[in-house]
């Protein structure tokens, strides 16, 4: 039985919960489950892949799935946009706490592909803070996978 279920969610499942995912299988103690839905899943957002591969985290292999695709055993659901804190009802992890971490879009980004490529390094950036902080704050440190990260590892 795994120590704790986490659910990063956001709309598309593109971006910031796929980068969420993998920071949070990189930074979270091994026996953490740690899952990436959407409310309506568009795929892995090729920015996403570059910016955390530049991160040494390949999430090459994640895939975008849809919310009813997830156990509803989970014990924590982080959303990660205004949309999927609205959009998931209460009920569907009536056990899980909730936290809300509002983070913009970087697919949302516009102008030049460096000026994308820095949005998409900023929303990487701020993730990590986030899942490094939850991290300490859930089990007093962050971990390193003793494994290399290879995507969908269970």
């Amino acid at each position: 039985m795994p120590d704790l279920t986490v659910l990063f969610l956001c709309t598309g499942n593109s971006c910031r919960s796929q980068i969420a995912e993998g920071f949070g299988r990189k930074l979270l103690r091994e026996g953490t489950v740690v899952l990436s839905a959407g409310t309506k899943p568009q795929g892995v957002n090729p920015n996403a892949v570059a910016i955390m591969k530049d991160a040494g985290v390949d999430i090459s292999q994640q895939r975008s799935k849809h919310l009813s695709e997830i156990p509803r055993s989970v014990d924590l659901v982080i959303t990660l946009c205004e949309s999927a804190a609205a959009e998931c009802p209460s009920g569907a992890f009536p056990h899980a706490q909730r936290e809300h971490w509002p983070i913009d879009d970087p697919a949302s980004a516009r102008g030049s592909p460096e000026e994308v490529r820095e949005a998409f390094g900023k929303c990487r950036d701020e993730i990590e803070r986030r899942v490094a902080a939850l991290a300490r704050q859930i089990f007093g440190q962050t971990f390193r996978t003793r494994r290399p990260f290879l995507g969908n590892d269970p």
